[in-house]
């Protein structure tokens, strides 16, 4: 059997850091030698396919996220759920995002926007943390405490604004009141001077795989007015689910 090719190694590599962020673990997966490894890694993050942290820990860069959030573009999901979001849009006049689960992080996959004179700061392809969005933290509360507390620790909870959730306890609290209500909401937590309300989208395996968002400016709506949106959300996300072959399970 022949060796891999210089481009099937720099393939291997790649493909180890979607799924591992220590250097070690990569080599590992790839089984090929530290020197080769090192080498690859050093010429992916020049060229933004791979990310370092200050940690040391390797992630998914700018360029591989981008790459991902072109070719999730086009995957059923978004063409499922745009007549939902539609009528969702008609409903609240709002934007209206769904937004995939990737990782640590969440992609936009799909975005309509309601009859308003201005554009939310958000694109299909754009990633965004889970910690601080609505449609992230209704991914995150799907996670049992042992995942969850890696994400926690690989990801370190960042600010985005003042209001973002930068402790894990803060963090926790928010999520059981998520899965105790059925919605998860962003005051302000992501962007200043925008709220949402979030579902979360469940494939037919059960498992969470993307969340339902309607957007809004905080200056036309107060987070209680944004929560009285939630049963929208949910019931837009009960259907996008339901597209996907999720079925609830019967009492």
């Amino acid at each position: 059997m022949s060796s891999p090719s210089a481009i099937d190694k720099t393939l291997m590599v790649l493909d180890a850091v979607l799924e591992h962020s220590r250097f070690t673990d990569v080599v590992n997966a790839t089984g090929l030698a530290k020197s080769t490894v090192h080498r690859i890694m050093a010429s992916l993050v020049e060229h933004q396919f791979v990310a370092q942290a200050e940690d040391g820990s390797y992630h998914p860069g700018p360029k591989a996220l981008r790459l991902a959030g072109h070719a999730l573009t086009n995957v059923d999901l978004a063409t499922v759920a745009r007549p939902v979001l539609a009528d969702l849009v008609a409903q609240t006049r709002c934007t209206v995002h769904v937004g995939l689960l990737n990782g640590d992080e969440a992609i936009y996959v799909a975005r309509l926007d309601g009859p308003k004179p201005y554009r939310m700061p958000s694109r299909v392809g754009k990633a965004i943390w889970l910690h601080c969005t609505g449609i992230g933290k209704a991914l995150l509360a799907e996670k049992d405490d042992e995942t969850l507390d890696v994400h926690i620790t690989r990801t370190g909870l960042p600010a985005r604004t003042p209001l973002t959730h930068t402790s894990a306890a803060a963090l926790k609290a928010d999520l059981a009141q998520i899965r105790g209500r059925g919605y998860a909401l962003d005051d302000e937590e992501n962007e200043p001077g925008i709220r949402c309300v979030a579902a979360v989208i469940h494939d037919h395996t059960g498992a969470a795989v993307a969340a339902v968002s309607i957007s809004t400016l905080s200056l036309e709506q107060s987070i209680a007015q944004v929560a009285l949106m939630a049963p929208a959300a949910i019931e837009a996300a009960r259907k996008i689910s339901g597209a996907l072959g999720y079925r609830e399970p019967t009492s």
